[in-house]
């Protein structure tokens, strides 16, 4: 089977690092999921050329793209299966098949786990996420299959995208920070020239993820209210939210909406991958508090794409930044109360190793910001690592916390 890539296809490692290990995997369904435009089919275009390199004849690569000629005809249960037996027709041994956007296949569950049940093929899938991560995967393929969340470029990624592309890249850190704060970190926008070509693929990027990921999955009657709550969230990323203070607040200025259908639409907005959740742990009872969420962007040109004012507020734009770094790193994160202190990020990988990080654009100004941003991690008392990340070249080092420059430290793409 002939695969046609592109000639340019950035290598994104630390996803690629992370599925290898499930390359010739037969039992497990690989899901690469995702907001739209971040990557996924060039991903797994990348780990074709790496079956490839290594040997695997291209005979046994079946590569279908719903989406494209000549495969956008295939919507049943039916047609996907028979496709699939005659493209695997006289291929002998084991058999890679990939599918991008399978959620165009009504049902496609039970069509993909029959022919992993056949014990030479390992599978590998994409697709709208509000199809991908609906109740009918967990339900038809629990325990067959492994999710890899796959965000658009994180800054490091961005910085060494332009160079692969040959663009010219500031030999000032914080010159590429600005950049890729307004920018956004779609790997398609980063080839646009001009930030209005790249705000306006933004913008017709969200129009496209409500037709296709939320309008077909959920019934919106109004599309204006969606509109608002959508907007509402856009604009208050990373901050603590109440969904019955929203209520109130729209109540107010003569939009009544219940509060069910906010926490509707939140839960669209997650599974399309437009929020990304985050939840608070009180270090002291060692449990989840609800209710208390903060929400972030998958990208910030969602925010830049609904706002004029190009001012930026540090605080939450570095959190956000430093959020996606560490959810592409695969940790899993939480925000920390101890007291009434709190702790911007706890961290936690899957070895169960923790580590603290507060986020701030400086604490060099003054005594009081120095304060504010150590006292939260001195008042922690385990020895797991704790970080103080800011935008400063100068060190502050203070009762074994480390403090960080954010560009030099993802950069290293170090863990924490």
């Amino acid at each position: 089977m002939h695969i046609v890539f592109e000639e340019n296809l950035f290598p994104r490692e630390k996803y690629l690092k992370r599925i290898r290990g499930f390359y010739h995997e037969t039992e497990m369904i690989k899901v690469i999921t995702g907001v739209r435009r971040c990557g996924k089919s060039s991903l797994m275009k990348l780990i074709i050329k790496e079956l490839l390199s290594s040997g695997v004849k291209e005979d046994n690569i079946l590569y279908l793209h719903l989406d494209k000629k000549p495969y956008t005809g295939i919507s049943t249960q039916k047609q996907l299966d028979s496709l699939i037996e005659k493209l695997s027709k006289g291929i002998d041994g084991k058999k890679y098949l990939f599918i991008d956007e399978i959620q165009n296949v009504k049902d496609f569950e039970t069509v993909i786990n029959s022919w992993r049940e056949e014990g030479d093929y390992s599978i590998f899938i994409t697709g709208s996420n509000s199809y991908l991560l609906s109740g009918e995967l967990v339900t038809k393929l629990t325990g067959r299959y492994i999710e890899f969340g796959v965000l658009p470029l994180t800054f490091d990624e961005y910085v060494k995208m332009k160079s692969f592309l040959g663009k010219q890249v500031s030999t000032d850190a914080l010159d590429e920070l600005e950049h890729y704060i307004y920018e956004g970190g779609f790997p398609f926008a980063l080839k646009l020239n001009s930030i209005d070509e790249k705000r306006e693929y933004t913008q017709n990027l969200i129009e496209e993820i409500y037709e296709k990921d939320v309008h077909k999955r959920i019934r919106i009657r109004n599309r204006s209210s969606f509109d608002m709550i959508m907007r509402y969230f856009i604009n208050n990323f990373g901050a603590t939210t109440s969904v019955q203070n929203i209520v109130e607040d729209l109540k107010k200025q003569g939009n009544p909406i219940k509060k069910s259908t906010v926490y509707r639409y939140i839960d669209a907005l997650k599974n399309a991958k437009i929020l990304l959740e985050c939840n608070r742990f009180d270090l002291k009872s060692r449990k989840s508090l609800q209710g208390e969420q903060k929400y972030y962007l998958s990208d910030l040109s969602f925010y830049y794409a609904y706002n004029t004012d190009n001012r930026i507020n540090y605080g939450p734009v570095l959190e956000n930044i430093l959020y996606n770094y560490a959810l592409s790193l695969n940790y899993r994160i939480s925000i920390g109360r101890i007291g009434k202190l709190e702790v911007d990020f706890i961290l936690r990988d899957n070895k169960m190793n923790y580590s603290y990080v507060q986020v701030a654009y400086t604490i060099l100004s003054s005594k009081k910001t120095e304060d504010r941003e150590y006292a939260p991690l001195e008042n922690i008392k385990d020895n797991y690592p704790k970080y103080v990340m800011t935008t400063d070249r100068l060190r502050q080092m203070r009762n074994g916390v480390i403090h960080c420059n954010i560009m030099d430290f993802m950069m290293k793409e170090k863990g924490f």
